[in-house]
């Protein structure tokens, strides 16, 4: 016998036996919107399952495919708020269906029914599961009411990092090679149709979890010549790059880091010909401040800036200094900052960190203070925020191991504290940490047990070169509709009465808020009654 539960995607569905959810089997949507919902199966003996989707608006399925975890969380974690604790196989991947077979056991599955409504109406989905040497003939039928007002467009900045030397690693194939170039722009799309609309551009070797004296596989947009002491510098790629980025849908820039990780106190990975010799020119061995890096920057950075200019993407670009620097790094960072300001007028320089003391001593005019440090920033212009493995503890996160209502819950506190933009560092990052050593993201999901899993990427490389989406990033992406639904409603409603929804089961901060999926469903549900009543009734 097959059995059918339809349940809302705010579930993490494990192989296991005996899980119980609400059953979900209605909802209403705006126009442009992708809904998504989930129909869990298990059945008592091993069969071949044909399934099929009967819709209109037209539904992509996906299964819901698991994978393995050493590290679901760090040992420390005292949240209470985790599915689990314990090492295991977790649901993540979503794997494209089309009527095409999937293996039913007695342990539970489930496949995601996506689907991005351009009509409005009221609209039956029938999900078909079929085995005929079995007798199997079963369906399931959700009701999605799409409301005729179309989601606005996403005004938050979203960049979470993109690490193009990983595709060339996992694919094995040479940085900036044709097939390169496919992969990224596939990559790219997919960041693209989920909300990612700033991409880090790497000009050089990023400085990004790479262990001190370490190297990363060189990816380097900017061809540097070096001759006589005189640098030239090639910027074909560069513009290639630009031209791809906007194509795919790409609306900002993010120049990656000109000075290393954690303070600042070294140079990216330089690569330049030398006397027709391709080396290296500056890395961790190379003193940030020094004369040799100084004079570099002088001679590179105007001829950046300028060809920003000439792409037209000079008012969309942002700069960052170096990631993450700590207090002990305040002074190092001023002196990094200030050497490079003079050539930088007009471009917002941003930079991911935790003390408050950097923007109150001028240091970073634009921090992006991570969410569980961001209550002393809490009304400042141009406030950002980002989390990483390090925001275990009360905040949202997207974790394998943490319920799917703490990653989803983002949108509505992106909204409530007026937040222009969200950083996440790991897109698709396929190597342990530090860089030591590539990884094979299918087997290895907590980057070989240095982050809990969850935090290194959101995308699978597909074996076509194309990126597979985890439930996590969609999940992520359903937040962030939440909040261009509840932005929707202030060309209506006055805004103190939208914070009053929100605030209608206790005061949603980014550290307390109601820990269950029926919240964020019932509040979109009102806030979809209240688009309908005031736009369209």
């Amino acid at each position: 016998m097959l059995n059918l539960l339809q349940i809302s995607s705010l579930e993490k569905v494990f192989l296991k036996k005996g899980q119980t959810f609400p059953e979900y089997t209605r909802a209403s949507a705006l126009l442009g919107e992708e809904f998504c919902y989930q129909v869990m199966f298990w059945s008592e003996e091993l069969m071949d399952l044909t399934v099929s989707v009967q819709s209109e608006p037209a539904a992509e399925l996906f299964l819901v495919g698991n994978v393995p975890s050493q590290l679901p969380c760090y040992p420390t974690v005292q949240d209470q708020d985790y599915l689990t604790y314990e090492p295991g196989l977790f649901p993540d991947i979503l794997l494209p269906i089309q009527q095409v077979r999937v293996r039913g056991t007695q342990f539970a599955q489930a496949i995601w029914v996506c689907l991005r409504p351009e009509k409005a109406g009221e609209f039956p989905v029938t999900v078909r599961f079929e085995n005929p040497e079995k007798g199997v003939d079963q369906q399931v039928t959700f009701t999605l009411k799409v409301i005729d007002v179309s989601l606005p467009e996403q005004t938050l900045k979203f960049t979470q990092w993109f690490h193009g030397d990983c595709i060339a690693t996992y694919y094995q194939e040479e940085v900036w090679s044709e097939s390169h170039w496919r992969h990224l722009e596939q990559f790219i799309k997919t960041a693209v149709q989920h909300g990612i609309n700033m991409l880090l551009t790497p000009i050089f070797t990023p400085p990004l979890d790479t262990q001190v004296g370490g190297e990363r596989p060189t990816i380097q947009l900017v061809d540097v010549i070096l001759e006589g002491g005189n640098y030239r510098f090639g910027f074909d790629k560069l513009r290639r790059w630009i031209v791809m980025c906007k194509q795919c849908g790409i609306r900002y820039f993010e120049i990656s880091h000109l000075f290393t990780q954690w303070g600042a106190r070294s140079t990216p990975k330089i690569i330049a010909r030398v006397n027709g010799e391709q080396k290296r020119i500056f890395g961790w061995d190379t003193d940030a401040l020094s004369e040799q890096y100084q004079s570099f920057l002088a001679a590179f950075l105007p001829e950046l800036t300028r060809v920003l200019r000439e792409e037209k993407i000079d008012q969309v670009t942002l700069f960052h200094i170096s990631d993450e620097p700590r207090m002990e790094d305040l002074e190092y960072y001023r002196r990094a900052s200030q050497s490079i300001s003079p050539y930088l007028e007009g471009f917002q320089v941003i930079d991911a960190l935790s003390n408050y003391e950097f923007y109150q001593q001028g240091v970073v005019k634009h921090p992006i203070p991570s969410s569980n440090h961001i209550e002393p920033f809490l009304g400042m212009d141009h406030l950002w925020t980002y989390y990483c493995c390090s925001q275990g503890e009360k905040v949202s996160n997207r974790f394998f191991a943490m319920p799917s209502y703490r990653n989803r819950i983002m949108g509505v506190q992106l909204y409530k504290y007026q937040v222009e933009g969200f950083l996440h560092w790991g897109y698709n990052f396929y190597y342990s940490q530090f860089s030591r050593f590539p990884i094979n993201p299918y087997q290895v999901t907590d980057a070989a047990c240095g982050f809990p899993s969850g935090d290194a990427f959101s995308v699978y490389p597909g074996a076509d070169g194309s990126a597979l989406p985890s439930l996590r990033l969609k999940v992520f992406y359903h937040g962030l509709q939440d909040m261009r639904a509840l932005s929707l409603l202030e060309a209506k409603m006055p805004r103190e009465e939208i914070v009053h929804l929100i605030d209608q089961a206790g005061t949603v901060t980014f550290d307390r808020y109601p820990k269950s999926s029926e919240y964020l469903l019932n509040l979109r549900e009102q806030v979809n009654d209240l688009i309908e009543k005031l736009f369209v009734s």
